[in-house]
C-alpha cells in the first residue's frame, strides 16, 4: 500500500474576510473531491483569512499512479484564478 500525502499553501485573493475565505476555500475542495479520489480537508490557518493550508492524500498500490493523482490536483489547484500556490509539500508513504 502507497500513500501519496500532499500539504499546499494557498494565497487567496479574493477573499476580504473570513467567510470569503470559506467559500473560496470549501468551493475549491468540493471540486476536487468530486473530480479525484482524494482525501482533502484544510487543516491549518483557519483564523487568517488570506492564507490557506489544504491537506490532502490518496492510496494506491503504485508509486508512479500517486505522484500522478498529486500532480493533477495541484495543476487543478493552479488553475484557479482565484488562488495562488505560496508553497506545497509532497510526501510518497
Amino acid at each position: 500500500m502507497i500513500i501519496g500525502a500532499c500539504l499546499v499553501k494557498l494565497k487567496i485573493y479574493e477573499s476580504n474576510s473570513l467567510k470569503d475565505k470559506r467559500h473560496v476555500v470549501k468551493s475549491i475542495i468540493g471540486r476536487i473531491q468530486s473530480r479525484f479520489n482524494v482525501s482533502i480537508a484544510e487543516i491549518d490557518e483557519n483564523d487568517n483569512w488570506q492564507i490557506s493550508i489544504i491537506g490532502f492524500s490518496c492510496v494506491t498500490n503504485d508509486t508512479n499512479h500517486a505522484n500522478q493523482i498529486i500532480s493533477k490536483v495541484l495543476k487543478f489547484i493552479d488553475r484557479d484564478s482565484r488562488v495562488e500556490i505560496i508553497d506545497h509539500s509532497i510526501e510518497i508513504l
